[in-house]
């Protein structure tokens, strides 16, 4: 008789082992989570490694039943997964090759493990086999039977895998699937939605999208990733639109192994938008073993469904606010009132006027007169709608210590803002920001270290952490933290501008005058129409002491001011430079006349210290509500 060859139960490869039998893949002994069809991939290609595995082959082996699944998509989203688990890569691969368009490869060598020989009864060994054929069976109806309800989302569970429980959070942009450039702002949106989601979650750290969009199209490990955004847990996915529907596959990484958890895929139609955000954030909830608040775990139903052409102009809006150009600030307002004009009851997109026009109050861009009625009007309404909306609440602290110099009442709103969402970085700013400008420096270098690790890899925010030490008069401090923001990102030019600012001021307290000038001259040539950069520069140049060329630049802003708004503030401590008191009075009483949004460093500006002992400069501090 010839002898059976027992069929190989274990594929062992480099670190990992295969085991057939169980389904499991382990790596130097630990298990790694990996989702079925990740799994059956992987089954397929170890099987025949060396030979080309079709993607027509596997989509027979593995698909045939998934009717409801876009093909392509499911396929390389089990690709990336497994070469994640794998530390593998599409472009240096050491386990599966790709052949564009027609299939996969396994080009790493592969040894076969065969189980032992049996040694006692067949029988018990058959009823055993026939039973865990049995199980098997049931155990695989229960799973294809979760995996197709939900009305109409369906999802995929891997199980979850020891550790430590995952406390910290950065949702990694979410890849847009429509194969339409034109529709990244639709799924930047979508991920920026999902991290305002996620972040209201009380005992769960998550990172800001400022800090998580630099790695948008970016190919780097995740344990490096997460090391730089200092958490513990990723997030990743995809977005596609068609039609009326929205589908959106997520997944949770353990970052520091690069351990994969959980993943779902979700589809709804996009009137459900809002609903299908707030049922992602409680999954990852749930998966991160998070206590969810009675209110937090009723989000998702008493999410309303939105108008998909509101909720598109409103993803328009935040997409070019947060590029924070004059020129996107304002296309992000025309934006943002379209989706009123559609739905006067849609609350965000007040936020969103909000927001945008503090910007260009507070930037400059703007005076302060002709922005801050606009944006209180604008938070008010958004509050009358939706009470617990953070953004709107922190918009209203900001306006009221900027315009109604209601410092009290400000403090209150950031306070409520940080409270209904606690990961809100620009409320934690603002409220740093408003508590230096009262002289309350410890508590200020408190809250701003709190919004850094909230957002650690923003440019803007780096640099208002140097604001905030200068102010706090730690120039040293300051010194590192504007050098510190400038190496993060080269080419944000907008940002870096703000950095060679407060540099440039910092050095005229140690005063380092020349280095002033040349940091005040470097964010000129960022900014070369930017009133405030051209003051600044007369002002360095009254430090070196070249009056005439501070004097002509003065002048060349004031004739300016009769045609276009020039920020009254800056001209003022140009003018303090300079000796000339009484001109820096008139442009600071200029200033709190059209609400200058600088007006408030008046208190602890370390540049108007010649101008405290005047009982006029004193006069103005009472009008605007500091503690004297």
């Amino acid at each position: 008789m010839p002898v059976s060859v027992p069929s190989p139960t274990r594929l062992c490869f480099c670190k990992f082992e295969l085991n057939l039998t169980s389904g499991e893949l382990h790596k130097d002994g630990r298990k790694v989570a990996l989702p079925p069809k990740s799994f059956e991939i992987l089954r397929v290609l170890a099987e025949r490694p060396g030979e080309v595995v079709t993607r027509e082959e596997l989509r027979a082996k593995l698909w045939a039943a998934d009717t409801f699944v876009e093909f392509d998509d499911s396929l390389n989203h089990a690709v990336k997964t497994l070469r994640h688990a794998l530390g593998d890569s599409a472009e240096n691969p050491q386990f599966i090759e790709t052949l564009p368009r027609h299939g996969y490869r396994f080009i790493a060598p592969v040894r076969t493990a065969h189980p032992p020989e049996p040694v006692s009864t067949p029988t018990r060994s058959r009823r055993t086999a026939a039973a865990a054929v049995v199980l098997g069976v049931a155990v695989l109806g229960v799973a294809l039977l979760a995996f197709n309800v939900g009305g109409g989302w369906h999802s995929r569970v891997w199980g979850s895998a020891g550790g430590p429980p995952i406390r910290s959070l950065a949702v990694l942009p979410l890849s847009n699937l429509s194969g339409d450039p034109q529709q990244d702002y639709f799924a930047d949106g979508m991920t920026d939605a999902l991290i305002t989601d996620l972040a209201k979650i009380r005992g769960l750290k998550v990172i800001s999208r400022t800090s998580v969009m630099q790695f948008k199209d970016v190919k780097k490990p995740l344990p490096q990733i997460a090391h730089r955004l200092g958490v513990d847990g990723i997030l990743e996915g995809s977005v596609q639109r068609s039609g009326g529907h929205v589908r959106i596959t997520i997944q949770l990484i353990r970052a520091p192994t690069d351990t994969h958890l959980w993943a779902e895929s979700y589809e709804r139609d996009t009137r459900d938008v809002l609903v299908l955000q707030a049922e992602i954030a409680q999954a990852v909830a749930r998966q991160v073993k998070v206590t969810l608040t009675p209110a937090e775990s009723n989000h998702a139903a008493t999410a309303r469904p939105v108008n998909p052409e509101v909720y598109e102009l409103y993803l328009k809006g935040r997409y070019e606010a947060d590029k924070r150009s004059v020129a996107n600030l304002k296309t992000s307002l025309e934006y943002f009132q379209q989706a009123i004009n559609l739905d006067r009851t849609y609350a965000q997109a007040y936020s969103g006027v909000a927001d945008s026009y503090l910007t260009l109050g507070f930037a400059g861009y703007l005076s302060g007169a002709d922005v801050y009625p606009k944006a209180k009007a604008a938070a008010l309404r958004a509050l009358e709608l939706d009470g617990s909306l953070a953004e709107a609440h922190a918009s209203m602290g900001f306006v009221l210590f900027n315009y109604d110099l209601d410092h009290d009442a400000a403090l209150k709103e950031l306070e409520t803002a940080i409270k209904l969402n606690s990961n809100y970085a620009q409320a934690h700013l603002w409220y740093a920001v408003s508590l230096v400008w009262l002289g309350r420096n410890d508590e200020a270098v408190r809250e701003v270290e709190q919004a850094r690790n909230l957002d650690p890899l923003s440019v803007r925010m780096n640099t208002n952490v140097a604001y905030v030490y200068f102010l706090a008069r730690q120039y040293d401090r300051a010194m590192l933290e504007a050098r510190t923001a400038l190496e993060l990102e080269p080419d944000a030019w907008t940002a870096n501008a703000w950095s060679h600012s407060f540099l440039g001021r910092t050095y005229l307290q140690k005063g380092m005058y020349k280095e002033a000038l040349a940091e005040f001259q470097k964010r000129l040539s960022l900014q070369p129409t930017f009133p405030r950069a051209s003051a600044d520069v007369a002002l360095a140049y009254a430090a070196v002491g070249d009056r005439q060329e501070a004097l002509r630049i003065l002048d060349k802003l004031k004739q300016r001011s009769h045609r276009e708004y020039v920020p009254p503030y800056p001209m003022a401590r140009a003018y303090v430079g300079l000796g000339q008191k009484e001109e820096a009075l008139a442009w600071l009483r200029k200033g709190l006349d059209v609400s200058d949004g600088d007006m408030c460093e008046i208190k602890v500006d370390p540049a108007l210290d010649p101008l405290r002992s005047d009982p006029r400069f004193q006069a103005l501090l009472r009008k605007m509500n500091f503690p004297m």
